[in-house]
């Protein structure tokens, strides 16, 4: 009988030590074999070869006898600590999975693996184990807040951690003056998407094992997390290891309003307490790159000057790396022939080119006339430089000679989102596990930019014309002309210039020019049913009748008939109703007039990669219309006579790379 993939055990984790081994029915193996003989060799050498990192991978044997191991301590203890506790769980494994080859055990301080099959560098979540403290929290809403601002504010720490080392730990003020505790951590091993994916995943799986608890572990074999309300790990040993932090970066206060204060203790990179004033402080964690750090402060003294000349930003900052020379350029697009030209926006052209090496790059060839471009050109190199995700289109370089600027991206090869969905022909080429795969990867891509980047990064002019698809028909989300780089303790800013395209824009940075994380989610729930429907948002269409997407889609999931949202080609076709009603019901939690209402994009990851989660009920959207006689008022009644001040109502965006 296979053994429960959770495990769960109630214990005081202030009184007891832990162990457990799990093993999984993959396989046996019997005495005196020839996987028994490479585990014990693998296993035996473990202790003794894992190093202060506290991180070690071994094999050893053929396939397919071949056995593998990993072997993780907590990133705060002792050299001698982890090889004891090393030894511990290898002598556990031995006893309580005398022929499985697979197993895991996890102890107080360390946690090893084996299996026959490669453990290196693969995500694993399962099996998981939970332990929690069985006392409850008090002011259990705010501790629940607090506890969960603490995990998002250690998980990137966390991801950027480095090749060795993946821990970080630290602690909040919580209700009733009482500190919570956090450390989280992942093999070293995993990618920073993977890192993430993990690390969320796991904070989701608070409320199954310790909901109201005041402290709790959740367990899996390629990461770990656990709080308590008192300190639980070595600090000083936690400062050793960390890489030595650059002086933070001071910002004054720019254009953007706020004054909410959060006190947040980093036991990982120091011993001083850094207090986050929102939206006018960042940091700088240890390791950026000159570009990013110029890109920080040129941003922000840009936000500060609004209307003054940007001089500022003349003497641009960038690796050797990132620059081709012009000519390079030149000869790889034929001299910008008009044949290469993949389409033109309000601030340039787009060509595609081919290098001497064979490979096809996009440049975009900003206007000579336009100053605005410029700023814009120095805006994306120096924020994309670093941005690497694959769901973002990735920056190779630029060109700079005289007056001519260029960006040079990655060739995608599909063009954009909006080609295939709005066309009467081509949507027929994306079926329903296509649609929901671009779907996912534009929520990673967004989550990125949001929460797992260097810095955080709102988009601001999130669209299905500026999501690319690649030959797999990948998503890649392009366009960083408007976006806006925080620290990671920042969380909104305001701007009297609003820019961007109605219809996907929130209400509060419509009217008032506030934007947010939150404003991204709006777009991104507007593009969800965009994609769900085949119809642009300003345009439903519905036999007879026009009305907003927004509109009809709210009205249709209120009266309990959501499948008139989605799109006919979609309905006759083999994918899950199920999945794609659950995507319009998180569509409409993206869209609620209330930016607080709204997921985060971490939350809307799950929502999407789990249908068990329950989702909430969503209210009103920001855009609804009402018919009839609706008591209700409309957000957005009489906007329509001033939205031409602010926004974009066509797709000319400066940096489309596919523009129409």
């Amino acid at each position: 009988m296979l053994l429960p993939l959770i495990f769960l055990i109630l214990a005081n984790l202030s009184a007891l030590v832990q162990s457990q081994s799990v093993c999984l029915n993959n396989g046996n193996y019997t005495s005196n074999s020839t996987y028994n003989a490479n585990l014990d060799t693998v296993l035996s050498s473990l202790a003794t070869s894992v190093d202060s990192t506290g991180f070690y991978n071994a094999s050893f044997g053929q396939k397919p006898d071949r056995a593998n191991a990993i072997v993780l301590c907590r990133g705060d203890i002792q050299l001698d600590a982890c090889r004891g506790c090393v030894r511990d769980a290898a002598a556990e494994l031995l006893a309580s999975c005398p022929n499985q080859k697979q197993a895991v055990n996890w102890q107080e301080g360390c946690t090893l693996r084996y299996s026959n099959e490669t453990l290196v560098g693969k995500l694993a979540i399962m099996p998981m184990y939970y332990w929690w403290n069985p006392e409850n929290a008090t002011s259990v809403d705010q501790f629940k807040e607090d506890l969960r601002a603490l995990l998002d504010d250690l998980r990137p720490r966390a991801v950027y951690g480095g090749s060795l080392r993946k821990v970080a730990a630290g602690h909040i003020t919580g209700p009733d003056f009482q500190s919570i505790f956090a450390l989280v951590q992942c093999t070293p091993d995993l990618s920073l998407e993977d890192c993430s994916s993990c690390l969320i995943g796991a904070a989701a799986d608070i409320p199954n094992c310790c909901d109201r608890k005041r402290g709790g572990r959740v367990l899996r074999p390629s990461c770990t997390l656990r709080f308590e309300i008192y300190p639980f790990y070595n600090e000083t040993r936690l400062q050793e290891l960390a890489p030595r932090p650059e002086p933070p970066v001071q910002s004054p206060p720019g254009e953007h309003g706020g004054n909410r204060t959060r006190t947040v203790k980093d036991d990982g990179d120091g011993n001083t307490t850094r207090t986050a004033v929102i939206v006018t402080v960042s940091s700088v964690a240890a390791g950026v790159i000159l570009a990013v750090f110029v890109a920080i402060f040129l941003i922000k003294r840009i936000k500060q000057k609004p209307k003054e000349n940007h001089e500022t930003v003349d003497d641009i900052s960038t690796p050797e790396s990132l620059q081709f020379a012009f000519s390079t350029i030149r000869d790889a697009t034929n001299d910008f022939s008009d044949d290469n030209k993949l389409g033109q926006g309000g601030f340039g052209t787009v060509y595609k080119g081919k290098l001497s090496n064979g490979q096809e790059i996009a440049v975009k060839r900003l206007s000579k006339n336009s100053g605005q471009g410029d700023l814009e050109f120095k805006n994306e190199v120096l924020l994309l430089a670093r941005l690497q995700h694959r769901n973002l289109v990735r920056l190779l370089g630029f060109s700079l000679e005289g007056e001519e600027k260029l960006l040079v991206y990655e060739f995608v090869q599909n063009a954009s989102l909006d080609r295939f969905i709005f066309d009467p022909i081509r949507h027929s080429y994306l079926d329903w596990e296509r649609r929901y795969k671009i779907i996912g990867g534009i929520a990673r891509g967004v989550l990125y930019l949001h929460e797992d980047s260097r810095l955080r990064i709102i988009h601001r002019d999130l669209k299905a014309s500026n999501v690319l698809l690649d030959g797999n028909l990948n998503p890649k989300i392009a366009d960083f002309g408007m976006a806006r780089l925080f620290g990671q303790d920042e969380t909104q800013g305001s701007t009297s210039k609003i820019a961007g395209t109605y219809g996907y824009m929130a209400p509060e940075y419509a009217i008032y020019g506030q934007f947010s994380v939150k404003s991204d989610v709006f777009s991104f729930g507007v593009i969800i049913l965009e994609i769900i429907s085949g119809q642009k948002n300003n345009c439903f269409r519905s036999g007879e009748n026009v009305e907003g997407l927004l509109s009809f889609a709210w009205k249709n999931w209120r009266e309990g008939t959501t499948a008139n949202v989605v799109d006919p080609i979609l309905r006759s076709g083999s994918g899950s109703m199920t999945e794609m009603l659950r995507c319009i019901h998180i569509g409409l939690l993206c869209v609620q007039e209330n930016a607080s209402d709204r997921p985060t994009m971490a939350s809307l990851v799950l929502m999407l990669s789990s249908l068990s989660l329950t989702l909430r009920v969503p209210s009103k959207p920001a855009f609804y219309v009402p018919s009839g006689n609706d008591s209700d008022v409309p957000l957005f009644e009489g906007y329509n006579s001033t939205q031409s001040q602010h926004s974009s109502r066509n797709d000319a965006s400066i940096t489309d790379l596919y523009p129409r």
